[in-house]
């Protein structure tokens, strides 16, 4: 998306409150951030992020945090998504997947973005995932441990992007697949909410 593709589409939802509200998202949490590249601001532009989230936080919907969906499930904040999108660097030609959390957000603003887009929930992988190896997989929170299928439904040369729990903070990272193999690099320290089902074995100690 060109920079005047990004001011139509601001305009276009700047008029009630909510295009307000996400026109504010985007000048002060996104652009202050780093996160400027047009594509992702125009995507993020497009998307009425309070459609996504309970009825009872629509009028958070913009804040920057994460929000709460229930079940131990968080959305990640504006910036968190915004910097895992950039991350991505999506292509017309990609076959993505993405892990959802619940909310189908993150997967209406990347859905315009790429070729062809499977959304399968986080408690779903093992069931098998459709269209599969991927060239793009974006998880939509944090991690602690990978799980086995979604190193599998990876094409060679294929990314992920997810939130990696890293200690006692978590960071956006970006792997690529190399053999069997996933290797990630760190992108940035944020708060991304952790995925339940994606915490680490707990192990006992005596």
């Amino acid at each position: 998306m060109t920079t005047t593709q990004y001011t139509t589409a601001v305009a276009a939802v700047s008029g009630a409150a909510p295009g307000s509200a996400r026109r504010a998202m985007i000048d002060s949490q996104l652009r202050t951030s780093g996160v400027n590249e047009p594509y992702v601001l125009g995507a993020m532009a497009r998307v009425a992020r309070e459609d996504f989230v309970p009825e009872a936080l629509r009028d958070a919907a913009y804040i920057d945090r994460a929000l709460p969906l229930g079940n131990g499930r968080f959305l990640p904040a504006p910036t968190v998504h915004g910097k895992m999108l950039a991350a991505a660097a999506p292509k017309e030609d990609d076959n993505v997947l993405i892990v959802s959390n619940g909310s189908n957000y993150f997967a209406e603003v990347l859905r315009p973005l790429v070729g062809t887009l499977t959304v399968v929930d986080a408690a779903e992988i093992d069931n098998g995932l459709p269209n599969s190896p991927y060239s793009l997989i974006v998880i939509d929170g944090a991690i602690e441990a990978l799980p086995e299928a979604l190193t599998l439904a990876l094409g060679a040369g294929g990314r992920i992007i997810t939130g990696q729990v890293n200690k006692v903070m978590t960071r956006i990272v970006r792997g690529t697949k190399h053999a069997e193999t996933v290797a990630f690099d760190p992108v940035a320290d944020d708060n991304v909410p952790l995925l339940p089902e994606f915490a680490a074995p707990k192990r006992w100690s005596f």
